[in-house]
């Protein structure tokens, strides 16, 4: 079979470390990022853009930021709606006050000016954490939604109370705005999610993230072997923050374009995240994609089969899918509580045992 390490012998310490040591899943994982770069640009419509590809890569980076911190780091947060509403205003800021300078890195800076404010509220981790920690974070989502509703400074004093992106471009193609092309705005999407991806997986396999899981495992213990909880629990915030706020940014700017912080950054949106990283798995890079996909790929299959193939009424077909949703999410919680992420382990070691799997 294809699936086996028989004959994929290593020569260095290198290699047998690698994110994928068995060349099977080396060739699976190159041929997606073909795919994704080279093939599905080329086929994609509007309607798949907006309905699947776009909210499915931008989730995919705020799951990721989350998992950092309470998959890795063990440190429960229910503020990333907030988070998420800080990267948007911040890149929106930087957006109509620097309009010359590249909107690339008006997200970049969008996260970090995000990563900065979760700095602040992860100050009480050091103190708190579980329950008491969570009603602190929750607080901060509160207090963010507010503070933007509240100071008219941060949406340039409009009457609606409402920021919209200004149309910018990236070599000449608007990534923002009515004329971006549906292929511009997933490339420039798909773009920080690769970066991102990349750069969560080796800050969680190297010194940063084995510091995060010995906190999350055993604080005191960890504590006691050298790990400094100080250094440790900030940093967790810190790039969950930086994250999430590159996600807020990109909804705002190229999935959106136009936001109330209210309705976009709820605290709906907090437990959608969170519900994407407990559905794909705790712990796992891969898990915040597959959560990620599950949340945004079933709403749209249970809409298109409700309303458009058995015509019922809109606002009954909303309701009916927010119950299956939930429903879904309880007996999958139930039936593998570690996630979509243990599923795929699963298969694959039985995989690579076939045709005798234990």
């Amino acid at each position: 079979m294809l699936y086996r390490e028989a004959g994929d012998f290593k020569t260095r310490y290198s290699d047998d470390g690698q994110t994928f040591p068995i060349k099977f899943d080396r060739m699976g994982y190159y041929a997606v990022i073909a795919i994704a770069f080279g093939i599905v640009p080329f086929v994609i419509n509007d309607y798949w853009v907006n309905a699947v590809f776009l909210p499915f890569l931008i989730y995919a980076i705020a799951a990721i930021g989350l998992n950092i911190l309470t998959g890795y780091c063990g440190q429960l947060s229910l503020g990333t709606g907030g988070f998420m509403a800080v990267g948007a205003y911040a890149c929106y800021k930087l957006m109509t006050s620097f309009p010359d300078i590249n909107i690339f890195f008006h997200v970049i800076l969008a996260g970090g000016i995000t990563a900065a404010v979760g700095l602040v509220f992860g100050l009480p981790s050091l103190r708190i954490k579980g329950f008491y920690l969570a009603v602190a974070t929750l607080a901060a989502q509160f207090f963010l939604v507010w503070l933007f509703n509240r100071v008219p400074w941060f949406y340039n004093y409009s009457a609606s109370g409402q920021i919209s992106a200004p149309e910018r471009t990236v070599f000449g193609i608007p990534v923002t705005g009515a004329n971006t092309s549906a292929w511009a705005s997933y490339m420039f999407c798909l773009v920080f999610v690769f970066l991102l991806a990349w750069l969560a997986r080796n800050l969680t396999r190297g010194t940063v993230g084995r510091k995060w899981m010995a906190i999350r495992d055993m604080d005191i213990a960890a504590e006691i072997i050298g790990v400094n909880p100080l250094t440790a629990k900030l940093s967790a915030f810190a790039v969950s923050s930086f994250f999430i706020g590159i996600a807020g940014a990109l909804f705002f700017s190229v999935y959106l374009g136009a936001v109330e912080v209210g309705e976009a950054f709820g605290i709906n949106k907090s437990f959608l995240v969170l519900f994407m990283v407990i559905i794909g798995g705790l712990g796992s890079i891969f898990g915040s994609f597959a959560g990620a996909a599950f949340l945004v790929l079933l709403p749209v299959l249970l809409k298109n089969v409700l309303v458009g193939t058995l015509d019922w009424p809109t606002d009954l077909a909303a309701h009916v899918e927010i119950t299956i949703v939930g429903a879904l999410i309880i007996i999958f919680l139930i039936l593998e509580p570690h996630g979509l992420a243990q599923l795929w382990r699963v298969a694959k070691e039985k995989l690579r045992l076939w045709p005798f799997p234990h």
